[in-house]
């Protein structure tokens, strides 16, 4: 447990967590709501990004004549994979920064 608290009570880690856990909605609740944190704000906005990035591709793909269906799975099965890794590396304090969106998201984050 990380002995860092958010500035919403919440350990860090847990915040993060919660971030993923409820997927863009919860990154966009903590984006609203952390004023302190680094961390958690991190994975909030990586958590957005990547989850309405996965949204909008899963969208795409049911355009897709034939090959939308198997795109659509593999953009699930992708899904899944990184919703449980992000969480667990949250709880566990890490900074798991995702190539191109989570080197995008500590740009937007050093801006603010």
């Amino acid at each position: 447990m990380s002995p860092f608290r958010s500035s919403t009570g919440l350990y860090e880690n847990v915040a993060a967590f919660l971030c993923y856990l409820f997927a863009f909605v919860g990154g966009v609740v903590f984006l609203l709501i952390e004023r302190r944190s680094r961390f958690v704000l991190f994975h909030a906005l990586q958590s957005v990004i990547l989850f309405a990035g996965l949204m909008v591709f899963h969208a795409a793909a049911g355009f897709l004549p034939i090959i939308g269906v198997i795109v659509g799975m593999l953009l699930s099965l992708l899904s899944l994979v990184l919703w449980i890794v992000l969480m667990l590396a949250a709880l566990q304090g890490k900074w798991l920064k995702l190539p191109w969106i989570g080197e995008f998201a500590e740009r937007q984050l050093n801006r603010m």
